[in-house]
Parts: structure tokens; sequence; C-alpha cells
């Protein structure tokens, strides 16, 4: 029978070793698993300094946590539920995670390293036929959680070259590695080569199950949430689009009955003319005219709803004394429906005149809107000044408006949009400039029409 731990070792040296050992790999644990929330919880953070100073902070706090738990000589369970807190805390200040997602996931993922800690010692224990490694206080015991850390480091690699992981792949790996647990524990209740006591096996067989209905519970709400999403993106987009479709139609209506009246105002012009009342006949015009002003002849894109919302955004400018600045290179027959084009610019056009409009000194408003064909993708950039902070959570800008409604909305609704056309909207701020710009691929492009303001 072969012992790994036949060599001697004086018990203080065993628990420094211990020790060692776990201010070694607590780092990585926490490292880890917040690369783990980051992954599963699809979040997007500004930089990857922001994740290597979230990372460095997470492990240094467990560190000192080790320390304190060697010092003070708490039980190992109680250690790891302050590890477990500690990376839900992490998790939700730093990478500004959702605090309950990510202390599920820790708790699951302590119960998981737990699990595979004692699946490998068992492992071990039988193939070497000694039940020295299911202590983890022994030499024998610290080669398997060794092993597993190496493990737990190849995979924290992986997370860090691979940035874009398929939710679906993931979560077939997670599944297929609980239940290959949940068949390894029942294994090992058949075997008789390593004896290990029932009160231990039943204790690791109800943990495989509750890691395997955990990950199904995650994968499921996951879903709901996405599905939730979704239908507020499209609900929110179908308002917008129906208070575009509204206001035109409106316009429209009052030039609809401009002209069924208009021989009414014909014949009262004639009668001012006629009496030589020059002065009230340009009165009467101004009048007349006041409904429409807003309204511009200038043609941008050469779709009728696009080229009225781009107008009215322009009549808005210059009633908040907003400098609103166009440019427009726009492709015909591009393939892009009307609605959708609606949706992306008048959301983007919106925020913009918004936090422009928040700026004190009137001469500094501004706001840029430029259209352009570059090959067989159009790009919309919108540019503004802005006077208020910006705020981000997990990883998108946060409206910093505190009404209800559709306020917040705005930006994923454009999203949701631009990614009908293989499309995306990326967020940038420098100074005090923000900057907006969707992308959108189209096919079937003519000689592309240019009209420049």
């Amino acid at each position: 029978m072969t012992h790994f731990n036949l060599i001697m070792i004086p018990s203080i040296q065993i628990n420094w070793f211990i020790f060692l050992s776990d201010i070694l790999w607590a780092g990585l644990r926490v490292v880890a698993c917040l690369l783990l929330i980051v992954r599963l919880l699809s979040l997007e953070l500004s930089d990857r300094k922001s994740l290597v100073k979230s990372l460095v902070t997470g492990a240094a706090g467990s560190l000192v946590i080790i320390v304190t738990a060697f010092l003070t000589g708490i039980p190992e369970f109680y250690r790891t539920a302050l590890e477990t807190v500690w990376i839900a805390v992490c998790g939700k200040r730093l990478l500004s995670a959702d605090m309950r997602m990510g202390l599920f996931i820790s708790i699951y993922y302590e119960i998981a390293v737990s699990f595979w800690t004692f699946l490998l010692m068992a492992g071990m224990g039988i193939l070497f036929r000694s039940s020295a490694f299911l202590d983890a206080a022994t030499v024998s015991g610290q080669v398997a959680v060794w092993l597993l850390h190496i493990l737990l480091f190849a995979g924290t690699l992986y997370l860090l070259k691979n940035q874009e992981i398929e939710k679906q792949r993931a979560f077939r790996f997670t599944l297929t590695a609980s239940a290959a647990g949940l068949i390894a524990v029942v294994t090992l209740s058949e075997q008789t080569a390593l004896e290990i006591s029932d009160d231990m096996l039943s204790t690791w067989t109800i943990l495989s199950v509750v890691l395997m209905m955990a990950v199904l519970v995650f994968n499921m709400n996951r879903q709901y949430e996405s599905e939730k999403e979704l239908a507020k993106l499209k609900s929110e987009q179908a308002e917008l689009l129906e208070r575009d479709y509204t206001t035109l139609n409106n316009a429209y209506a009052v030039n609809a009955k401009l002209f069924h009246d208009f021989h009414n105002h014909i014949g009262a012009l004639r009668q001012l003319l006629t009496h030589e009342k020059y002065a009230e006949a340009v009165k009467y015009l101004d009048e007349l005219q006041a409904p429409v002003r807003e309204m511009t002849d200038t043609v941008w894109t050469g779709d009728e709803t696009v080229d009225y919302l781009i107008n009215s955004k322009t009549a808005l400018a210059a009633a908040e004394r907003i400098q609103l600045q166009v440019q427009v290179e726009f492709p015909k027959h591009a393939g892009i429906r009307s609605a959708d084009l609606c949706a992306i610019l008048g959301n983007l056009l919106d925020n913009a005149l918004e936090a422009a409009g928040q700026v004190t000194e009137p001469e500094k408003r501004l706001v840029k809107l430029t259209i352009r064909r570059i090959n067989q993708m159009l790009v919309i950039k919108v540019e503004n000044r802005f006077a208020a902070s910006l705020i981000q959570e997990n990883g998108e800008l946060k409206t910093i408006k505190t009404e209800g409604g559709l306020h917040g909305w705005g930006l994923k609704s454009a999203r949701t949009a631009a990614e009908k056309y293989d499309g995306m909207i990326r967020t940038e701020c420098s100074g005090e400039l923000f900057r907006a710009v969707a992308t959108l691929c189209f096919d079937g492009v003519d000689a592309p029409q240019k009209i420049f303001s």
C-alpha cells in the first residue's frame, strides 16, 4: 500500500505549508470567480484596466481573509463563507454586477471548488489506495488541492484569453461538469478500494444534485431576464415609433387643413391686396406660415419620415438654442427600414439634445449629426456636449433622469434596431464631448446622394 505522507513532517511545518498554500491559491480562487461572474452575467467594463484593478482588489481581500482566519483559528466553513461574501461584494462594487446573482454564482462556485477537491482527493486515494488523500491537513491531501488549483489556473487563463464565450456553450460545459460530478460521486459509493464514510458520500451526493439544479435554475433565470428585456425593448420601441409617427401625422393634418381652407385664404388675401393693405396682407401670410414654420423643405436622405425627423430635431435644437450641425451622405435603396432608422436617429438625437440642453452656457450647446456610407456600411455618428456626470451600470450608460417612463431604454432600443442589420452602437466620452456611433450593414447600393449643411 502506497502512502504519500510517509515522510514525517512536524505538524507545525505542515500547518505553515498549508497556510502558504492557502495564501497562494486564495487569490486565484477569487480572481477565477470574478471572471466567471463577468462572463456569465455578460458584464461590459469600460476598459481592461478597470478589470485588472477589480481582480487585484479581490485577490488582496482574499489574502486578508486567509491571514485573519489563520491567526484567529476560525473553522474552514466560516472562512469559505467570508470568501463567498467578499466575492459577491467585489462583483457588486467593482464590476457593477447584480448583488443577488453575484452571490448566487459565488456560492455555487465555492461549493463546486470544494466538491471537485473532494473528488480529486478520493480519486487519488483510490489510485494509490491511501486514505491519507482524503485529509487536506496532510501532504497527500495537499497534492489533490494543488492539482485542482492548477486546473483552476488554466481555466482562469482561458477566461482571460477568450473574451467572447457563447452563453449556450458555457451552459453546456457547466451542466456537463455538474453531471460528471454526480456520476463520479455515485460511483464512489460502489468502489471498495477506499473506505469513505456513508455520511460523507451522502453529503457530497446531495451537494452534487444541488449544483446541477443551480445550473438549471441559473439558465432558466437568464432566459427569463433576456425575454423580459426583449419584451420591454419591443414595447418601448413601439411607443417611440408611435410618438414620432403621431407627430408626423399631426403635421400632415395641419397641411391638409391649410389646403382645405386655401380658397378662403386666397380670397382674404385678394381683398387685402385690392384695398392696398399690404402690411395686413404680410401679417396674414405670417399667421398662415406659423403652423408649418418648423417643417422645412430640406431633403437629407430621400426618406420622408427620416427627413421629417431630422428637420423636427433641427427645429427643436433651434428653440433650445442648441447648435445642431448636420452632415449626411445617405445611399439610395439601402434596404434599411424607415422605422429602424427613426428608432436609431430619434433616440440618439433625443439623448444628445437633452444632454446639450443642460449645458449652462448657450454658446457651448452643440450637437453634431454625421451620416456617411463606408463601402457596404452605414455609419451614424451623434456627438454632443454635456454638463452632468455620466453614470455606468453593468458596463452601460445609465440615465440620470429621476422620473419614470421610458427613460433609460432609448439607447437599448437603438441597439436592438442596429442589431437587425448586423450592426452595433458604441459610446465613448472624451472631455466635454460624448459620442455615440451606430454602424449598420446593407446591400444593393446605388450611387450615394450627398447633401451637406
